[in-house]
């Protein structure tokens, strides 16, 4: 049975889809809680994978979260020892800044659906290679990640170039969220700091109009998390390819 460390930073950013594919797999989980533990340091040993979810703060606001220096030489490790590694969002942005990347504001803060186009690059990779052109995918960010030296850009939209990218064979970001459903999607926009980010918006992002598209788009959404999880979980059953880790 394979046991999979998941990295959790507030409450209501978890593993949504993907936990019943990991349990269907058979997967141990064990969740290190940053928000309870910021001090926690998280052991790799035994572990056969390691996920990142998301979370509001900034993945460059160390000082009043200590524990994203945890998580990023927690990266640096787990890339050493050939680990699987899926970021989502701040995890995505954490993996990028563990690999000597950028992180910083977004040109335009994405919240709600917009068109995530596949490059060129994703037709041949295992998990992004199920997208069409474009997809219409839920976002929330703020920040957006530079491309890592040695990664390959697997996704990108007007307002953000970079929204997936893959390092090595068994290394993922990704800056938008397949992991929803209609009932996270809705605790997302009831969330006190949600509401507080949404209303130093100014209006230039509507919650009627998040609630009024999300039926409409949510099932392309399940299918694809349903093709893009299980792929990454089909990454746990072929041996590593030896990559070297760039200079830091």
């Amino acid at each position: 049975m394979s046991k999979l460390l998941v990295c959790q930073h507030v409450p209501f950013e978890i593993l949504g889809t993907l936990n019943p594919l990991l349990k269907e797999a058979g997967f141990r989980i064990r969740y290190v809680n940053f928000g309870r533990d910021p001090h926690a340091q998280p052991d790799l040993e035994g572990y056969d994978g390691l996920v990142i979810l998301g979370g509001p703060m900034s993945v460059n606001d160390t000082h009043n979260h200590p524990h994203l220096k945890t998580e990023v030489e927690l990266v640096r490790r787990a890339i050493d020892r050939q680990t699987p590694i899926l970021g989502i969002c701040l995890g995505a942005q954490l993996i990028a800044k563990a690999l000597g990347a950028d992180v910083g504001r977004s040109p335009e803060t994405e919240i709600g659906w917009y068109d995530v186009e596949p490059t060129a690059a994703a037709a041949s990779d295992p998990l992004l290679c199920h997208f069409g052109k474009p997809e219409r995918i839920f976002q929330w960010h703020a920040d957006a990640f530079e491309l890592p030296a040695g990664a390959i850009n697997l996704a990108t939209s007007p307002n953000c170039t970079n929204q997936a990218f893959r390092w090595g064979d068994r290394v993922y970001g990704l800056q938008f969220h397949l992991e929803v459903d209609e009932h996270l999607i809705e605790r997302w926009l009831r969330v006190p700091v949600h509401q507080e980010e949404l209303r130093k918006l100014q209006g230039k992002v509507d919650p009627d109009t998040i609630r009024h598209e999300t039926p409409h788009r949510i099932e392309r959404t399940r299918q694809l998390s349903q093709l893009v999880f299980r792929s990454f979980i089909d990454m746990f059953r072929i041996s590593p390819k030896r990559v070297m880790l760039r200079s830091r």
